[in-house]
C-alpha cells in the first residue's frame, strides 16, 4: 500500500486529490496538509510514501517544506504539484530534491502513475511543463557547469541515447520499457549508467543536456513534439 500525504492549501482542491488518491487500489492517503509547516509536521507523524507539495501555500510555502523534509529524510519522496506560472519555484524544489513535478490540473492517470513512479524511486517529470523548466534551467546554467559544458565526445551508445530522448520527453522508466520493450529495471540500469557516463545527478539535467545538445526532439512550450 502506498501511503501519501496531500499538502494544499486550497481545501477543494485538496479533497479532490484526496478522494482520487483513496480510489485508487493500492494507495492511501494518510494525511493532508494546508501549508508548509503542516507539512513538515504531517511528513514527521505520518511517514508517508510520497508527499503532493503544493508549493504557493501560506505560513511556510511548499519549497520551504521541501528543503526541510528532505533535510531530515534524503530518502523522502516529494512530488510538487504547480502551475505554469510557478517555474522558478519548481527549480528551486528540484534543486533541494524533490523526486519531480506535476501539473495540478493533470489527468487522475497521470497523477496515480506519477505517485506509482515516485513510490517505486523513479523520477516524475510531466510532459506538460518538461520543456518549460529545461529551456529555463538551459537559460540558466552557469557556463562550465555539467549541463551546459558539451563533452568532448559523445559516450553513450545508441540505446543510451534513445533513452535519453525519451527522458528528455518526461517519460517515466515503466513507460520508456513499453516503448523500447525492455524491463523497468533494465530501464533504471540504462538511466543509472547514463547518469554515471555524463556526471550528471538526476534526470532533469539529462533532459537539459539532451537538449542543449541536439538529442531532445524539439517540443513547443506546452510539452508537444
Amino acid at each position: 500500500m502506498i501511503r501519501v500525504l496531500v499538502a494544499d492549501d486550497q481545501g477543494l482542491v485538496r479533497a479532490g486529490i484526496v478522494a482520487t488518491v483513496d480510489a485508487q487500489e493500492g494507495m492511501t492517503v494518510v494525511g493532508e496538509a494546508a501549508d508548509g509547516a503542516e507539512a513538515l509536521c504531517a511528513a514527521a507523524d505520518r511517514d508517508p510514501d510520497v508527499i503532493l507539495m503544493d508549493l504557493r501555500m501560506p505560513v511556510s510555502d511548499g519549497l520551504d517544506a521541501t528543503r526541510r523534509i528532505l533535510t531530515a529524510d534524503p530518502t523522502a519522496r516529494v512530488i510538487v504539484l504547480t502551475t505554469f506560472d510557478a517555474d522558478e519555484l519548481v527549480h528551486a524544489a528540484l534543486a533541494a530534491g524533490a523526486c519531480g513535478f506535476l501539473v495540478k490540473d493533470a489527468p487522475i492517470d497521470e497523477l496515480t502513475t506519477a505517485i506509482r513512479a515516485a513510490a517505486r524511486g523513479d523520477a516524475v517529470l510531466s510532459p506538460a511543463i518538461t520543456a518549460r523548466v529545461v529551456q529555463r534551467l538551459l537559460a540558466h546554467s552557469p557556463v562550465g557547469s555539467p549541463v551546459s559544458a558539451p563533452p568532448a565526445a559523445n559516450p553513450l551508445t545508441r540505446r543510451e541515447l534513445e533513452i535519453v530522448r525519451l527522458i528528455a520527453d518526461g517519460l517515466s522508466n515503466v513507460e520508456i520499457g513499453r516503448i523500447v520493450h525492455l524491463s523497468e529495471a533494465t530501464v533504471k540500469t540504462h538511466v543509472g549508467r547514463v547518469l554515471m557516463k555524463l556526471g550528471l545527478r538526476d534526470r532533469l539535467q539529462v533532459a537539459v543536456w539532451a537538449h542543449r545538445q541536439g538529442v531532445a526532439r524539439p517540443h513547443d512550450e506546452d510539452g508537444r513534439r
